[in-house]
């Protein structure tokens, strides 16, 4: 697997070196041993690996939603690492996007009104806020379900919602864990290429980790993370 293909754009996302461990009754447990990875803008990358391999741990690490014990991350040349806390959480809010299996929409809330959460709470204008929510539903296919509540939405317009929330704040990049997970085959084929569209023009650069063979194919690049490390 090519683990560093960003020769025909700017790397957006460098990791280097990471690595990470936790407290077992045994002793400690290695999960990342020296990750490296580069990432360019709107590129698609595909995390794989067997189950308890650390890909979910990866994806908090890079979101700054985790520590790393050693290495350095860094977003657009700032390293994430070197920022104090408060520094850390605007750039999450601003610069990184998060999507999961579970679409955790808000269920009292129109699909819209789940898409403008992020911009309300950072106190952007809600009238900009709605019109920016609206325009990625209606890009996403969602225009006539926007004032439905997650409860009148099928599996897969819930997590296209998703997908809008995550990107309404024009984040630099997407980490998305099992964002298929929950759909069966034919959804899931359908929320992934939406969710490829939007990132590129959004120009958002996307590291999703999955199990779907197919899906991690039809990625940019895919990467197998195995004895916490990256090939």
């Amino acid at each position: 697997m090519n683990t560093n293909n960003t020769a025909s754009a700017a790397v957006l996302l460098r990791v280097a070196g990471v690595k990470k461990s936790f407290d077992a009754p045994g002793g400690k447990i290695c999960v990342l041993d020296g990750v490296d990875m580069q990432v360019a803008e709107r590129e698609f990358v595909a995390i794989v690996g067997q189950s308890g391999s650390g890909k979910s741990t990866l994806l908090h690490v890079l979101g700054t939603l985790e520590s790393a014990d050693a290495g350095e991350v860094s977003l657009d040349g700032q390293a994430l690492f070197e920022l104090s806390p408060d520094a850390t959480a605007e750039m999450r809010n601003l610069h990184i996007g998060f999507i999961y299996q579970a679409h955790h929409l808000i269920p009292e809330l129109t699909a819209l009104e789940n898409v403008m959460m992020p911009l309300l709470v950072r106190g952007e204008n809600r009238d900009k806020a709605k019109k920016r929510a609206f325009n990625l539903l209606e890009r996403l296919g969602l225009a006539e379900r926007s004032e439905h509540r997650p409860g009148r939405l099928s599996g897969g317009e819930a997590q296209r919602v998703a997908v809008a929330r995550s990107l309404v704040g024009k984040p630099r990049v997407l980490l998305a864990d099992e964002p298929t997970g929950n759909l069966d085959e034919h959804t899931a084929d359908e929320v992934f290429l939406a969710m490829r569209q939007m990132c590129r023009e959004e120009r958002a650069a996307v590291i999703m980790v999955t199990h779907s063979s197919l899906l991690a194919k039809a990625c940019d690049r895919q990467l197998l993370l195995h004895e916490g490390k990256l090939n």
